[in-house]
């Protein structure tokens, strides 16, 4: 007998086959059988032509705070995501001896736009070594399966404490580092996760730890991997990160390395093709380098006193440093600030996730009623129309409402004719939800959906199956996540019950869920009638499903 079977499914293998219909039986967590099935079910649900999918593998997510207090991840099953990669970036929570968790929590809570005093409150801190972290995301459960990436920002501050965002390392605290991270991958990490981007700034201001490092810290801790023979070295790049020092690492240490991210940027228009040009030279050498993409615009609500998307520049640099608005009402007042902030925005510069397209931030929220007019429009076009600069545009509204307005930035991948070369090469793994990361401001785990309703059903770029694909078994094989991102027999039952004619991502929404009655963002899924885990249904299409023990697995055995 199995323990389920889904009938008359349209199934959409994960390889980019043919689409077929057939029926899916279930015994235990794992693919019993494929075919026309007359057997008894403990359970049979009733797809009637609905696309079943395997669950999409999500590789870039920073649910590695929220998986402690809250073992749904949501809103990432509801949207189809049945396997998170943790840690990304380099931002774990693990290895943190208890004298550093503070300064963990208060760098993660800046540098991914979390509310600090939720971390504060929800971060069950009954772990130290990385092996431990493992351990109490078992004891909690998981809904998803999760794999989790050793953070080099983590290992730099458990080794230097706060010197580790001031100075390089010495020979003795990179062996210390080195000694970490293999701990952490006989533990079972998916691998070494890093950034030297110059947008991820630490609590008050300072850079994350890792941007710190030498590049011979970098090749010795990624050559921690090559020993194993195992790993991925996923680096968030800013500047100074090139494909090739990413092929060099790949060569030295024989294991892949992911290059994040390569996003569309208007403003200098030419780079991704030349970086994906770049990469695909390099895998054409035999270095097994990847690229992560996204399929959306990246998009963002803000109040000017959490501006995330400024933080990159200098102008911005005391304001990172502070939480009062007193000093924002002044600094925002202020015609030398102003000046400062134009003429810094007048020279274009890359590794900013801002630079003066205008045109691209919005009014998202006005909270006096003579502004509401202003709702839904970019502030180019207000400038214009008041014969002022859009920054003192941005300025004079939201002080005129004691800075309590909202805007909208789409600053990234919101040209689609750019976009879809991009998400189409298969050096590309289409990821960048940042699940469970800048709550404040936006919330892209529905980037699978999206991906599904409006690159397949609405433009008509993609086959199904080959969109399937994308979101399953090419992620899952890049980053040699066993039995997963497929669906045949023997495969774990990660499966993603769809309507194609209706899928897609809802609208934004604000809730207060977090610990400390903190909000954040979320969408909800459209066109989504069932999410399994290993066999167990986790979303109904309306709600999670309530479980004792939650169906996920914690990760910790990969392909070499």
């Amino acid at each position: 007998m199995y323990d389920l079977i889904i009938r008359g499914a349209r199934v959409a293998d994960g390889l980019g086959g043919p689409i077929v219909s057939t029926d899916v039986g279930i015994k235990g967590e794992r693919i019993a059988a494929l075919g026309r099935l007359s057997e008894p079910a403990r359970e049979t649900v009733a797809a009637d032509g609905l696309v079943l999918s395997p669950g999409f593998v999500d590789v870039h997510t920073h649910y590695d705070a929220q998986l402690t207090w809250d073992p749904t991840a949501s809103p990432s099953p509801a949207l189809g995501v049945t396997t998170v990669v943790l840690g990304n970036c380099g931002f774990s929570l693990a290895p943190c001896p208890p004298g550093a968790r503070d300064l963990v929590a208060r760098n993660l809570a800046e540098v991914e736009g979390m509310e600090l005093d939720a971390l504060r409150a929800g971060i069950e801190w009954s772990f130290e070594s990385f092996a431990e972290y493992l351990a109490a995301l078992r004891r909690k459960g998981t809904y998803p399966n999760a794999a989790a990436f050793v953070g080099h920002s983590t290992v730099r501050t458990a080794v230097m404490g706060e010197d580790g965002s001031k100075r390089a390392a010495t020979a003795d605290e990179i062996a210390a580092m080195r000694k970490l991270v293999r701990g952490a991958m006989d533990a079972g990490a998916i691998g070494l996760a890093s950034t030297t981007s110059e947008g991820h700034y630490g609590w008050g201001g300072v850079p994350m730890p890792s941007r710190l490092a030498s590049d011979d810290e970098f090749a010795t801790l990624v050559g921690a991997l090559g020993e194993f023979g195992r790993g991925i070295f996923q680096m968030t790049v800013g500047p100074r990160t090139t494909v090739d020092f990413l092929e060099t690492l790949a060569r030295q240490s024989g294991r892949p390395t992911v290059f994040a991210a390569v996003n569309h940027n208007a403003m200098f228009p030419d780079r991704c093709t030349a970086i994906m040009r770049e990469i695909e030279a390099a895998r054409a050498r035999g270095a097994e380098v990847w690229a992560q993409t996204n399929c959306q615009p990246l998009s963002m609500d803000f109040p000017l006193t959490s501006a995330y998307c400024m933080f990159g520049l200098n102008s911005w640099s005391k304001l990172r440093e502070t939480t009062d608005n007193a000093v924002f009402r002044r600094a925002f007042a202020d015609p030398e600030f102003r000046k400062a902030f134009r003429d810094e925005l007048a020279v274009k510069r890359g590794g900013r996730l801002f630079n003066g397209e205008w045109n691209k931030i919005e009014v998202a929220y006005s909270s006096r009623p003579e502004n509401s007019k202003l709702e839904g429009r970019p502030l180019d076009e207000i400038a214009r129309e008041r014969g002022r600069h859009p920054a003192e545009v941005m300025f004079d509204v939201a002080l005129s409402e004691d800075l309590d307005t909202v805007f909208n930035a789409k600053l990234l991948n919101s040209e689609e004719d750019a976009v879809e070369p991009l998400i189409k090469n298969d050096a590309g793994v289409i990821s960048l939800s940042d699940g469970g990361a800048h709550l404040r401001y936006m919330c892209d785990a529905a980037y699978g959906l999206h991906l599904l309703g409006r690159w397949v059903r609405e433009k008509q770029s993609f086959e199904l199956s080959d969109a399937i694909r994308r979101l399953t078994s090419l992620p899952a094989r890049a980053y040699r996540v066993i039995d997963r991102g497929e669906i045949r027999v023997g495969a774990f039952a990660d499966l993603l019950l769809i309507d194609p004619a209706t899928v897609g991502r809802g609208p934004l929404r604000r809730v207060h869920d977090l610990p400390g009655n903190a909000s954040r963002l979320i969408r909800d899924p459209l066109g989504v009638h069932g999410v399994w885990v290993n066999g167990q249904r986790v979303f109904d299409g309306k709600n999670y499903v309530p479980h004792l023990r939650p169906p996920g697995h914690v990760l910790d055995k990969f392909a070499g």
